[in-house]
């Protein structure tokens, strides 16, 4: 053999030799695929983010059942709202969270909105005068009273009982202004900037973390009851003919008021809710002006509609509570969202006052 073989042969064994060892060792290395000369080395995969599961709050309004980032312990307003043809359509009403419907004199009827989250309504009216019962349905909310005058019962109220209000006539009128592109009465408005600026002048407190809580279903909860596309309520006169139809894509109830959609003046939406309660009332007539007592306080006949169902039961309100919605004695949950309240006579009877539509 010659030199140059040998050497060529110890080589080669010297290789093999090094291969031979880093097969025996422990550590794997990762293959790598050959790069052609002139060509970049192909980036590695970008890392794939893992979806997250949204945690459901653990919060939600006492008022509508939404879901809240922290617990809701704003003060809420409670503004009558004038609900004369010619006050019609009104602003705000998309952003309170309870509304009730209740006789006036003279078969007019009059709004009570419960706005908790009041900042969220830029303009809200037109606001009108307020009366005994109309105080005691804001009060349940711990409410402070919003009004434009009142009947001299209710002034009689406020000032002995040192009801805390915010009145355009007697110490709140720089927190309202007229909108002159409608006749007065009929154009008296305020916004939840304004309220909340106008209570916190007047010393009000605005936080309340004892504000009565309704009870609530789970959103996919199944609906019970007899089916109901509509109902219909007859207070006194045929301007204030109401119903409520449902829409089964949005799973709300749409108002109409004089046989008309009843919407929002500055958007144009249609006022909706969630959930529809109508309770039967006694009335009494006061004087010959037609004012009234309403009693709230008795419990009656009332009906629930959600969901397309309505579920037939009773009203009740316990002392210093909110009225509330029961079948077989026990309270019937909400569905998550707005809650409209409708207050008839019980005379002739309830049912005269209603009509439902499968």
């Amino acid at each position: 053999m010659t030199l140059r073989s040998l050497n060529k042969l110890l080589l080669t064994l010297a290789a093999s030799s090094m291969l031979l060892a880093g097969c025996q060792s422990g550590d794997t290395a990762a293959p790598t695929a050959p790069v052609k000369t002139g060509e970049t080395p192909a980036p590695a995969p970008a890392p794939v983010d893992q979806p997250v599961t949204a945690q459901p709050s653990s919060y939600i309004s006492p008022l509508t059942g939404e879901p809240l980032d922290a617990p809701m312990q704003n003060r809420p307003l409670a503004v009558m709202i004038n609900n004369a043809p010619a006050a019609r359509p009104q602003s705000g009403l998309l952003s309170a969270d309870i509304v009730y419907e209740v006789l006036a004199e003279g078969g007019i009827t009059r709004l009570v909105a419960i706005f908790q989250s009041a900042e969220n309504a830029a303009k809200i009216g037109p606001v009108r005068s307020i009366r005994p019962y109309l105080i005691d349905l804001g009060e349940s909310y711990h409410g402070v009273l919003v009004h434009a005058g009142g009947s001299t019962d209710a002034y009689a109220l406020i000032q002995s009982l040192h009801k805390e209000d915010l009145d355009e006539i007697s110490n709140a009128g720089a927190y309202f202004w007229r909108d002159k592109s409608r006749k007065a009465p009929h154009n008296l408005y305020t916004s939840g900037d304004k309220l909340i600026a106008g209570a916190q002048k007047r010393g009000y407190t605005l936080q309340d973390s004892a504000v009565p809580a309704y009870t609530f279903h789970k959103e996919d909860d199944p609906a019970v009851g007899d089916p109901a596309s509509k109902v219909e309520i007859k207070f006194l006169l045929d301007s204030y003919h109401v119903s409520y139809i449902y829409n089964a894509k949005t799973k709300v109830y749409e108002r109409f008021i004089g046989k008309k959609a009843h919407k929002d003046k500055d958007s144009g939406t249609q006022l909706s809710a969630e959930n529809v309660v109508i309770l039967g009332a006694d009335h009494q007539i006061l004087d010959k002006v037609g004012r009234l007592s309403v009693d709230l306080n008795s419990g009656g006949p009332a009906i629930l509609l959600q969901r397309g169902r309505v579920i037939h039961g009773q009203w009740v309100r316990k002392k210093n509570d909110v009225i509330r919605f029961v079948k077989d004695g026990a309270e019937v949950p909400f569905y998550p969202g707005k809650t409209y309240f409708s207050i008839v006579p019980n005379s002739p009877s309830f049912d005269s006052h209603v009509t439902i539509t499968k």
